[in-house]
């Protein structure tokens, strides 16, 4: 059973046809055309965290496509009243598919392991990615062909920034990250990356200026994620120095575009005038969470055998 835990279960063919069917898909609303690929489809949102992009691009992209989402938290009791094993067949008798936006990759792992129905990485403590694939949607837009072009991620190498750092690879781009040494990406995981895809074009500074100096995109993200709560104060001295604003943008070329995952802490991590400004593609960023996620339910569906490939 085909399930996506990480961007590491995909092939490189497997990605870029995921997001050639989101582009498809987007294609069609824009034309005011909303075809029942997932009629009569269910999709489970299994959540232990708080979400506006995920929850929502997920249920309105379902019902685009005709089918139906239904947003579970802890009151289903799941890991209290019954083992994760249990659970996931029984909700496989009700539903297609899972999203799972959990604490731990090690809870998406473990309902995935049992291969009860496909599950989908809403988000986790290592990875995110369906946000870097929605990244490389929207940057695909704006700039064609990625290969060869620079990809800057300001901050701290978190779950986001691990996934982009794959999603880059995959792509052929070059990928830099600035920030505190403290919270570099380990060399493992780029080892891990470039001999899953093949190659990798990584480096990483304290040095933003060297990092962004010849960037054709910049991405942000907050600099304290959910429950590191307790961090916020020392995290909030040591990336002061990694803000995006103007000063910092004009170290960078002219044509260099900036992201965020969203949501966005203005004022620290990146000012208004940034995120506001022509250089931002932030909003159109999140648009494409939802055209993503719809080419993924269908090719997820594609994979398992619920429906005829899409061309």
């Amino acid at each position: 059973m085909k399930h996506l835990r990480s961007l590491f279960d995909l092939r490189i063919d497997e990605f870029h046809n995921i997001i050639h069917i989101a582009d498809s898909l987007k294609k069609n609303l824009g034309n005011n055309e909303r075809p029942d690929l997932l009629k009569n489809r269910t999709l489970a949102l299994l959540f232990e965290k708080a979400s506006l992009r995920t929850r929502v691009s997920f249920e309105a992209g379902m019902i685009q496509m005709g089918g139906s989402a239904i947003y579970l938290t802890n009151d289903v009791g799941w890991r209290e009243r019954e083992t994760i094993s249990d659970f996931v067949r029984v909700l496989a008798e009700y539903c297609d598919f899972v999203v799972c936006r959990a604490i731990s990759q090690s809870t998406v792992d473990e309902l995935a392991a049992h291969n009860a129905l496909p599950v989908i990485n809403g988000l986790t403590d290592q990875s995110h990615p369906c946000q870097a694939m929605a990244d490389i949607m929207t940057m695909r837009e704006y700039a064609g062909d990625l290969k060869g072009k620079q990809l800057t991620f300001v901050g701290d190498g978190n779950n986001v920034a691990r996934s982009l750092l794959k999603a880059a690879a995959i792509c052929g781009m070059k990928f830099r990250l600035a920030g505190p040494s403290k919270f570099h990406l380990s060399d493992t995981l780029a080892d891990r990356v470039k001999n899953h895809f093949g190659s990798l074009d990584f480096q990483q500074s304290e040095d933003i200026a060297s990092m962004v100096r010849e960037s054709d995109f910049i991405y942000t993200d907050v600099w304290t994620s959910m429950g590191q709560e307790a961090e916020a104060k020392e995290r909030s001295v040591l990336f002061a120095p990694y803000q995006i604003n103007a000063s910092l943008m004009k170290l960078a070329p002219a044509h260099c575009q900036v992201l965020h995952c969203l949501p966005a802490r203005r004022g620290l991590e990146i000012t208004d005038e940034v995120i506001d400004s022509k250089s931002s593609i932030v909003f159109q960023q999140a648009g494409n969470r939802m055209h993503l996620q719809k080419g993924l339910l269908i090719w997820l569906a594609e994979q398992n055998g619920m429906i005829a490939g899409h061309s």
